[in-house]
């Protein structure tokens, strides 16, 4: 008997997060977490229940923009070394939006493991901004090349981490955007004090700032106070802004 040949596995994109515009003039890619190394498929519902709550978010602030929302279904759980397959996955979803809806610009916003796939993809032309919530970032040494920032060059960045985060270290996240503000300005990144992985406690600020600034760095508008604060301000203050409870209760989307 012939054997059957194995099926290749392939990304995908979800459905369209909201209502589908009727003409897409950005798009906002959704990256959920993973694991360092593992084989597997993704568990698609659990693991993207909190990339698609912020994901409907977003699409409800671009709504009228026309912003079409997806979250990134990856090949594999793992990031898996050298081989990055979450980062390789989100760059083949850049190249996806492209096929689908022409020359738009693209944002990449990543959860856990999905923010270093989003700042790893980040270098694709396409890509004008990167949102990196509680981001997980390799330890830099003498013995590990460092997460690569050069590719951020010209890209809007953003990065949110909880201060008691015992999953993913805040202190990494400050040194990766301490190495990534020199490579380029426009980097910005907040604190949420006494808050963990999950950022459960201010979830509602957190969905705002990166609604806020994907709206900014997509369509034009402009930021809110804070993010053009920390934009603008030298390290480390710019990379150590609090985000104040309440933030985007006065914002009109």
């Amino acid at each position: 008997m012939a054997q059957q040949a194995t099926p290749v596995r392939t990304a995908r994109l979800g459905r369209t997060l909201g209502q589908e515009p009727t003409a897409v003039s950005g798009a906002v890619l959704l990256l959920p977490g993973g694991q360092e190394v593992s084989g597997r498929r993704p568990s698609s519902l659990l693991a993207n229940a909190s990339v698609r709550a912020l994901g409907r978010r977003l699409a409800r602030a671009g709504r009228g923009e026309g912003l079409a929302a997806h979250v990134v279904h990856y090949r594999y759980r793992g990031w898996n070394g050298g081989d990055a397959h979450l980062a390789r996955d989100a760059t083949w979803a850049v190249e996806e939006v492209l096929r689908r809806y022409g020359d738009v610009p693209v944002c990449l916003a990543g959860l856990d493991m999905g923010g270093r796939a989003a700042l790893r993809a980040g270098g694709h032309e396409a890509v004008n901004s990167v949102v990196a919530i509680a981001p997980w970032l390799p330890e830099d040494d003498v013995a590990a090349s460092p997460e690569p920032v050069k590719q951020l060059a010209g890209r809007q960045v953003l990065i949110v981490h909880g201060t008691n985060d015992a999953r993913t270290d805040p202190e990494l996240s400050f040194r990766f955007a301490e190495r990534a503000k020199k490579a380029n300005r426009e980097v910005c990144r907040f604190e949420v004090h006494a808050d963990g992985h999950g950022l459960r406690q201010y979830r509602d600020e957190v969905t705002a700032l990166a609604a806020d600034f994907m709206m900014g760095t997509l369509f034009g508008r402009a930021f809110a106070r804070p993010v053009r604060d920390a934009l603008a301000a030298p390290p480390p203050l710019g990379l150590r802004m609090p985000l104040a409870a309440g933030f985007g209760a006065s914002l009109s989307w």
